[in-house]
């Protein structure tokens, strides 16, 4: 039986690719996850068949065991937010720069096969260029882009210099269940979703007009385990767009979680944060040729979906 490893796999986007790797045929899933942001509880559904190490990718002694020997190693645990990099600097560097080296190390000698990064559009910065293309120089606006670029860049020198197989995806807003929308540095969709089914009016940083290639999170897992299995000799060491290659602002996106669950609710609007990116598209053209990236969900049918998990949950609650 060949061995999956998903680093992050308690969390938002780590537990849909443990679900989408058991419904391929995964006999069990092995997850590295500290805890920190994820959840047991995301798992549920799926828990026996999955062997849970509760380790951070810090410690480099008890993880790398826990690595050794997989046939494929996702690597999504990081601290994945642009505010909190530039409020605690500290932690995101360790976890986002020093976590990566070690999963790579890891996976270098312990003879992992293959290891699929997650990496960020937000590594573009804001090039008025859209959609943004794979080639396009890096011009990160945040400790946190800098950071997953930094990734990227190891990924690349660990297939140069040690022939170790490596695929980088770079996400554009990944949306869906289980995101949690507790946090103050949760991502948009989840804030918004929480206040249309609260009626509450959510609080839009900016004049919302940026725009956003929002992102359906089972079609990053179905993507997650394509560049798995493709070509090494046609995909290693490179970095692809993981996107839709679709754009909406956060104004219409407001105003179409509205119009799904019926009602009309102003927003309310705040400065600027430091770090965001104005707009944001990806060009998927190399990862529908290379990985055969072919989403199933549109974006009003992703909403729909989250709207709908969103909503069983606050009943739960």
């Amino acid at each position: 039986m060949s061995k999956v490893v998903v680093t992050g796999g308690a969390g938002f986007i780590g537990s849909c690719l443990v679900r989408k790797l058991i419904e391929s045929g995964a006999e069990r899933v092995t997850v590295l996850d500290n805890l920190s942001s994820g959840k047991e509880a995301n798992l549920s559904e799926v828990r026996e068949l999955v062997d849970l190490h509760v380790t951070d990718i810090c410690d480099y002694e008890a993880m790398a065991p826990i690595i050794a020997g997989a046939q494929r190693v996702f690597h999504l645990a990081a601290i994945p937010s642009v505010p909190k990099s530039i409020v605690e600097p500290v932690p995101s560097h360790e976890s986002n720069i020093d976590g990566t080296f070690n999963v790579l190390r890891a996976c270098k000698e312990g003879g992992a096969g293959r290891l699929v990064y997650a990496a960020s559009s937000s590594a573009y910065g804001d090039t008025e260029v859209l959609p943004k293309v794979e080639t396009m120089k890096p011009m990160p606006l945040s400790p946190y882009a800098l950071q997953k670029l930094v990734g990227e860049y190891y990924c690349s020198v660990f297939t140069k210099c040690w022939g170790l197989e490596t695929v980088a995806l770079r996400f554009f807003n990944v949306f869906g269940p289980r995101q949690d929308p507790t946090s103050q540095y949760s991502g948009v969709l989840s804030i918004f979703m929480t206040c249309v089914l609260e009626r509450t009016a959510p609080t839009i940083f900016g004049d919302g007009e940026q725009s956003r290639d929002f992102t359906y999170v089972e079609d990053v897992a179905g993507l997650l385990i394509k560049a798995s299995r493709a070509p090494a000799a046609l995909v290693s060491g490179i970095c692809y767009n993981a996107g839709n290659g679709g754009r909406f602002t956060l104004n219409e996106t407001w105003r179409e979680v509205c119009a799904i669950e019926g009602v009309t609710i102003e927003p309310k609007y705040g400065p600027t944060r430091a770090g965001d990116v104005r707009d944001s598209q990806a060009d998927t053209t190399a990862a529908v040729r290379d990985l055969g990236h072919q989403p199933q969900f549109t974006f009003p049918q992703g909403l729909r979906k989250t709207l709908e998990w969103y909503r069983a949950t606050l009943v739960r609650a």
